[in-house]
């Protein structure tokens, strides 16, 4: 029974990490964009270009963002508003390779009993399930007309990000909402839409 607590303990610990590290990513890059545009200042690792050459002495070259205007960097990519959902995903992705990274090591472990190498290998499918769900709604969001989405998937609720242009209306919530409802077992009151942006 003991053995049976500290697994659970450990499992919904490290859902609680990588839940946080996406949640505290995602709060930075959106505070860092904002800064940067607010203030007009130089964001680390930034490069500008001048007389044809960037500030980090690197050769420069154009990076065409999503928006379809060019930017000029010299190797760093900025990130602007467009970029936030490939930040998203990528700092999403990232959190749950750590995660399903420190739950191999507990299955593995020489002390881990079968009990804890099992809730182990069912925490890395719903993890797994949660990545295929998520790649699943975007693309059928973006599929209804949206340029940009990102979910994030969690144990008791979904939270959907989407560019909507012009902003989210009554309209958009139901469409996203329907997805979302279809795609998974989520619950009205579960599903939180935001816009980007």
């Amino acid at each position: 029974m003991k053995q049976i607590w500290k697994r659970n303990v450990v499992v919904a610990a490290v859902l609680v990490f990588v839940g946080a590290a996406v949640y505290l990513n995602w709060r930075y890059a959106s505070n860092i964009t904002d800064l940067s545009q607010e203030t007009g200042q130089k964001i680390l690792g930034e490069s500008t270009l001048v007389n044809g050459q960037a500030e980090d002495g690197g050769e420069a070259e154009q990076v065409s963002g999503e928006d379809g205007e060019a930017a000029e960097t010299g190797g760093q990519e900025t990130v602007t508003a467009g970029d936030y959902f490939a930040t998203a995903r990528l700092t999403r992705q990232q959190a749950r390779d750590n995660a399903i990274s420190l739950l191999r090591e507990a299955a593995e472990s020489e002390t881990a009993d079968a009990a804890v190498a099992n809730e182990a290998a069912e925490t890395i499918q719903v993890l797994a399930g949660y990545a295929l769900a998520e790649a699943q709604i975007e693309n059928l969001i973006t599929a209804k007309g949206y340029s940009e989405c990102v979910a994030f998937m969690g144990e008791d609720s979904i939270s959907v990000v989407v560019d909507a242009g012009d902003g989210l209306n009554a309209e958009d919530v139901a469409k996203i909402t329907e997805v979302v409802l279809a795609e998974t077992d989520y619950t009205t009151d579960q599903i939180k839409i935001l816009e980007a942006n």
